[in-house]
């Protein structure tokens, strides 16, 4: 599984990967994360961008600071582009 992080939670990912690893979690199950930065993505792209980069990359997405506002908000995205598949 891969974890694309949004730029607002770059920190904490070494928290969560530190606790991850001390209680055992890395060891069962293969959890990778990835920066903006390091998936080639600007810091300052709009949420469209990141969310079809981690869709067709198969990641999931860890971020705190999307929001509804505009036609490319993370909500407005994922109501017209969410699918079955």
């Amino acid at each position: 599984m891969i974890v694309l992080v949004d730029h607002n939670l770059e920190g904490y990912v070494v928290f969560l990967q530190g606790t991850l690893a001390s209680e055992g979690w890395l060891s069962l199950l293969s959890i990778s994360f990835v920066t903006l930065k390091e998936a080639g993505l600007a810091v300052d792209s709009n949420d469209r961008v990141i969310w079809r980069f981690a869709q067709s990359n198969q990641m999931l997405l860890l971020t705190a600071n999307r929001n509804a506002k505009g036609e490319d908000s993370l909500e407005q995205t994922m109501r017209e582009e969410i699918t079955d598949t």
